[in-house]
């Protein structure tokens, strides 16, 4: 595939006019380029799923769907700790140009407090508009592996998923002539705060010294510097995701742990789970199959 058809709309002489961008031409292009990676991940063919990576990343296509992205977002008029708004046809153009790879380094956080149902706050730590869409530009590589890869019940952050999803896989189960007996709610507590940043460098699938600088930007608060030595903040775009392909896999473990069949007095019976996951909480239910 030439460059050319890789960064559909790139403009010939290093400027972009917003207004001039072909929006549909740039979907069809990172949406082809997705598809090629989830047929990659599939097919195990690692190698191929980087390439495939990196070649999106640094696409027109990419770098413009990214821009949109956090410029038309609920948080477009929040800025990070530089003070920086994309507000202006100028401004988002010109931010498509200083998507790079080469030389980026992700500033501090912004530490800002939400107040929580149970009248707790709960922390964010909100970036600047470019660490925003450069979030947005390596999601767009990341989404089709983790995608792929994902528990099947696991319904939080996923595109065409909602809490709707997650309630009606709920019916469907309890709805059942022999339904579970037993419903148990969990909350991995403080998930997002205490991910292992080893872990994920490790085990995420994308450019990892992009992931690094990201990991070790710390945050500001009070005008002054803290670092971050764990967690992934929540605030950030690709954060969700990043929490979700940690905690995929749990699924299966249930299964294997529950799915065993074992004797209760005289009766054989086949331990069966069921579990509905929407970000880090999950709801197991548990029941006995006789046989």
């Amino acid at each position: 595939m030439t460059t050319q058809k890789i960064c559909a709309g790139a403009p010939s002489r290093g400027s972009v006019t917003w207004h001039s961008i072909d929006w549909a031409k740039c979907h069809r292009e990172v949406r082809k380029l997705q598809a090629r990676i989830v047929k990659a991940t599939r097919e195990g063919k690692y190698g191929k799923v980087k390439s495939l990576q990196w070649l999106l990343t640094h696409s027109f296509s990419g770098k413009t769907l990214a821009v949109r992205r956090v410029t038309e977002n609920r948080g477009r008029k929040t800025a990070g700790v530089d003070g920086i708004r994309w507000s202006t046809p100028q401004s988002k153009s010109q931010a498509i140009l200083s998507l790079k790879r080469y030389g980026y380094r992700p500033q501090p956080l912004k530490r800002v407090y939400i107040p929580k149902s149970n009248g707790k706050l709960r922390p964010l730590g909100i970036p600047t508009m470019k660490d925003r869409a450069m979030q947005a530009l390596y999601l767009l590589a990341l989404e089709p592996v983790s995608e792929t890869t994902a528990d099947q019940r696991s319904f939080g952050f996923r595109s065409g998923r909602s809490t709707a999803d997650a309630i009606e896989q709920c019916f469907k189960v309890l709805a059942r002539r022999i339904a579970p007996k037993w419903i148990l709610e969990g909350d991995i507590k403080g998930c997002f705060d205490n991910i292992s940043h080893d872990w994920l460098l490790r085990h995420i699938p994308t450019d990892s010294m992009i992931l690094k600088k990201w990991l070790a930007a710390g945050y500001m608060e009070k005008r002054q510097l803290f670092p971050t030595d764990a967690g992934t903040p929540q605030g950030g775009i690709i954060s969700p995701t990043l929490a979700n392909l940690v905690l995929d896999g749990l699924e299966d473990k249930l299964r294997v742990c529950f799915g065993k069949t074992r004797k209760t007095g005289n009766v054989w019976a086949k331990q069966m789970v069921n579990y509905v996951r929407y970000a880090d909480d999950c709801v197991p239910r548990r029941y006995a199959l006789g046989t």
